[in-house]
Parts: structure tokens; C-alpha cells; sequence
């Protein structure tokens, strides 16, 4: 008996619904950092940490609004028509999650970036911090070691 096929497997129709339904919602680092990298309008990044962590280390051109914060701030600081892409920490944290909610609450579009800040800085993309710019050598377990992405 198989453990994979134990419960079958959708339709390739209701499989096509539900991963372009993920991807209406989410896109990854990789995604992010070439937006950002060619500076792709009508995004807009946000992290929505908390000043410490903002302070530690954050996404090179995002945005800081806390979660709570975003309410009050998002009408002043993200343009009309830009598609919202909240992070958090990453994956073990479900605050992109809920910052993502808010700003749909409020009528933004809005993606999730997956794997969140942890994600950006394991796969060794630029990470400000007070010191400027740094950048570290990419984890091999969740990037290629000397190719810009996965090329997936």
C-alpha cells in the first residue's frame, strides 16, 4: 500500500485551480529580489517586524510597517494600486500572514513573500543593516552555491 497514494491525487483541473490559487497568494524570495533588483513598479515590500528586528536586519528597499501599525500608516505610505508583499521572519512565524490580512482588509492586493526574512538571508541576498549592505554566503540546503537562483 502506498503511503502517496493512499489518498489520490486531485484532478489536474482541481490541481490547477488550487496551485494557481497558492500562487495568487504567495511568491518567494527569489521572485521578490528580482523585483526589487529591476525595479518593478507597483510593488511595494513590507516588513512587518518589529523595530528590533527591523533594526537587525531587513530586505534592502522594504517597507517598515508593523503589523499593528498598518491601519493607521498604509493609506500614507503605499501608493494606490501597488500590490503589497508582506514578510515576516519566516517560516515558523505566521506574522506575514497576518500583516497580509490587514492590508486586504483594506482593500490592497497583497502577496505573502514565503519563507520570509529567514529565507532572504539564508539564500544569501543583500541584507541592510546599520553597517550598509551585507550579504552572506548562500545556505546550501535552500539555494545553489555560484548560480543566481534555482532556476526554477
Amino acid at each position: 500500500m502506498s503511503n502517496v497514494l493512499s489518498v489520490p491525487a486531485a484532478s489536474p483541473a482541481a490541481a490547477v485551480a488550487h496551485f494557481a490559487a497558492r500562487l495568487s497568494f504567495e511568491t518567494d524570495v527569489s521572485d521578490v529580489h528580482a523585483d526589487l533588483t529591476a525595479s518593478v513598479p507597483g510593488v511595494v515590500v513590507v516588513d512587518s517586524r518589529g523595530i528590533e528586528a527591523w533594526q537587525q536586519g531587513h530586505v534592502p528597499g522594504a517597507l517598515h510597517l508593523p503589523t499593528r501599525e498598518i491601519a493607521a500608516r498604509a493609506a500614507r505610505e503605499i501608493p494606490a494600486g501597488a500590490t503589497v508583499v508582506a514578510y515576516c521572519w519566516g517560516p515558523g512565524c505566521n506574522g506575514a500572514t497576518r500583516a497580509a490580512l490587514e492590508f486586504a482588509r483594506l482593500g490592497y492586493p497583497v502577496k505573502e513573500m514565503i519563507g520570509g526574512f529567514e529565507y532572504w538571508s539564508r539564500e544569501g541576498l543583500p541584507v541592510q543593516t546599520a553597517l550598509g549592505i551585507q550579504s552572506s554566503a548562500p545556505d546550501p540546503l535552500t539555494a545553489p552555491i555560484g548560480a543566481p537562483t534555482c532556476a526554477c
